[in-house]
C-alpha cells in the first residue's frame, strides 16, 4: 500500500476510535501515536488533495461511526470523541475549504429554534456533513425566526436545518417552517431532535427527518442529487 493510502486509512481510524491529536490520551492503545491533526498535516505534506483526505477519509469514517451509533454499537460518549477528533482534522483542512480551492456539496443553515439551549445534537450532526462535504453556517441556539430568515436570504443555502429537544419549542419548528417555506420555496427544511418524529415533520410541512446523524447526510445527499 502506497504511503498516502496508509495514512489516509490511519486518518479514518482517529475518527472511528476518536483519537484527535498526539497528545490525547484516548483510546488508551492509540496514547502516544499520532492523532488526526498530525495526520492530516501529513496527508497534505503528501500531496494528497484535501477533497481526497474529505472523501477518503474523513467521510467514510464518519459514515461508519454513524452507522454503529445507530445499530446500538456506539453510544454518545464515543459519538463526542469522535467529534472531537472530526473537528481537529476539519480544523487543518479549514484553510483550504475558505480558500476555495475545495468545492463544497452546497450551504446548509443550521440553528436550534427559539426558547431551546441544547446544542450536543445539533454540533454532532454539523460535524458529520462538515466530513460529508457540505459548508455549515451554524447559527448556535435559541435562534429567532427573523435570525434563520436573514441567514438564508444572506447565505442562499440549499437546506435549513433545525433542531429543538424540547416538546414545547418543537412546536414552534411548524411556524418556521411555514415563513421558510413562504419566502424560499426552493430551500429544503430539515428538523430534527430528540423528540421530532417523520410524522410531526410531514404534518408541519417539512421535507424530513432523521434520527441519526449519517442519517440526516443521506437524506441531503438523496433529496438534493441532481438539483
Amino acid at each position: 500500500m502506497r504511503q498516502p493510502e496508509k495514512i489516509l486509512k490511519k486518518i479514518a481510524l482517529c475518527i472511528e476510535r476518536g483519537k484527535a491529536d498526539a497528545a490525547s490520551l484516548y483510546p488508551p492503545d492509540l496514547a502516544g501515536e499520532d492523532g488526526a491533526d498530525e495526520l492530516v498535516r501529513r496527508a497534505l505534506e503528501a500531496e494528497v488533495a484535501p477533497e481526497g483526505i474529505l472523501a477518503r477519509a474523513l467521510a467514510p469514517a464518519m459514515e461508519r461511526v454513524g452507522r454503529r451509533f445507530r445499530d446500538g454499537e456506539l453510544f454518545l460518549p464515543d459519538i463526542l470523541m469522535s467529534a472531537r477528533a472530526m473537528t481537529a482534522a476539519l480544523e487543518r483542512l479549514k484553510p483550504h475549504f475558505q480558500s476555495g480551492r475545495v468545492r463544497h456539496k452546497g450551504r446548509i443553515v443550521m440553528g436550534t429554534v427559539t426558547g431551546d439551549i441544547h446544542d450536543i445534537g445539533k454540533k454532532i450532526v454539523c460535524l458529520f456533513l462538515q466530513g460529508a462535504g457540505w459548508e455549515v453556517v451554524d447559527l448556535g441556539v435559541d435562534v429567532p425566526e427573523a435570525t434563520f430568515l436573514e441567514a438564508v436570504a444572506e447565505h442562499l443555502p440549499r437546506a435549513v436545518g433545525l433542531s429543538a429537544l424540547l416538546t414545547t419549542t418543537m412546536a414552534r419548528m411548524e411556524g418556521l417552517t411555514r415563513a421558510l417555506k413562504d419566502r424560499h420555496p426552493e430551500v429544503l427544511v430539515l428538523v430534527g431532535g430528540a423528540p421530532v418524529t417523520q410524522e410531526f415533520a410531514a404534518r408541519i410541512g417539512a421535507d424530513g427527518t432523521s434520527p441519526d446523524p449519517q442519517g440526516a447526510v443521506s437524506l441531503l445527499d438523496t433529496k438534493l442529487s441532481g438539483a
